[in-house]
C-alpha cells in the first residue's frame, strides 16, 4: 500500500445523513484505506463547504473526495482545495459554474419522474413519507426504506440555492456512478453531468440509494480512483 495512498471523505446528500455510507465505509477500511464521513448539516452550501475542510484539516496529507446526490454540488466547490486531488460522484449532481440544485433540476425532461419533495416549511424541505421507498429507495427492503423516510433530514432551501464558484471537475481527475434505475436524479442527466465533467463513469441497476444498496459497487469505484491517485 502506497504511503501517499489518498483518504476517503465521503459526503451525504439531502434528506439523509452519513450513517448511510456505513456500508460502503467498511468495504473500504477492509482494503487499508482511511476514511472519514463528513456530517455536513445540508442548510447552505458554504456551511456545507466549510463541514468539509473542517474534516481536511483533520487529515495528514492528500484525499479524495466522494460525494452522493447534492454531496456532489458539495465536492465540486469544495474540490478546489489543494489537498483534494480526485472527485467520485455516486448518483449525485455535478454542477458547473454559476449552477446549484436549483438550476440543475428547473426543467425536467418530458416523463422524468418527479420527487415527492413536500412544499417548505421554515425554509426546509422533506420527502412525502409515503412515496420515499419508490422514488428515493426502490431497492432496499420496505423496512429500511421507511426507516430512512422517517429519520430524514431536513434539506435547507439554501442549500438547494447554492451555486457553485468553480467546479472542481474542470482541473481535476473525476469518477461517476451511474445509478440507472434512479428516480430522483434522472439517469440520462446523471449521464449529461458525468460526460461534461469528463469522468470515468460506471453504471450499475441501481436506486437513488445505490451507496446503501450497493455498497461493494461503490467502494470498488472509489477503490479505483483512489489506487489512480496514490
Amino acid at each position: 500500500m502506497s504511503s501517499t495512498r489518498p483518504a476517503v471523505v465521503l459526503i451525504h446528500g439531502g434528506f439523509v445523513d452519513g450513517s448511510g455510507w456505513r456500508g460502503v465505509y467498511d468495504r473500504l477500511r477492509a482494503q487499508g484505506h482511511r476514511v472519514a464521513v463528513v456530517q455536513n448539516p445540508t442548510v447552505s452550501l458554504d456551511g456545507d463547504v466549510t463541514a468539509v475542510k473542517q474534516v481536511l484539516d483533520s487529515i495528514d496529507g492528500p484525499a479524495v473526495l466522494v460525494g452522493h446526490s447534492y454531496g456532489g454540488v458539495v465536492v465540486t466547490e469544495t474540490g478546489t482545495d489543494e489537498r483534494v486531488v480526485g472527485l467520485v460522484y455516486i448518483a449525485a449532481f455535478a454542477p458547473d459554474k454559476g449552477e446549484s440544485v436549483n438550476t440543475l433540476i428547473a426543467d425536467p425532461p418530458p416523463g422524468a419522474p418527479v420527487p415527492p419533495i413536500l412544499p417548505p416549511r421554515d425554509g426546509y424541505l422533506c420527502l412525502d413519507r409515503d412515496k420515499f421507498h419508490e422514488s428515493f429507495a426502490g431497492d432496499l427492503p420496505a423496512d429500511e426504506a421507511a426507516f430512512m423516510a422517517d429519520s430524514q433530514v431536513p434539506w435547507g432551501v439554501n442549500a438547494l440555492a447554492g451555486s457553485v464558484t468553480e467546479p472542481a471537475w474542470r482541473a481535476k481527475q473525476s469518477w461517476y456512478l451511474v445509478a440507472a434505475d434512479d428516480r430522483m436524479i434522472p439517469p440520462p442527466a446523471q449521464r449529461q453531468m458525468a460526460e461534461r465533467a469528463g469522468a470515468t463513469v460506471r453504471e450499475v441497476s441501481g436506486s437513488h440509494s445505490v451507496y446503501v444498496s450497493q455498497p461493494q459497487a461503490v467502494a470498488d469505484l472509489i477503490h479505483t480512483a483512489v489506487e489512480s491517485l496514490a
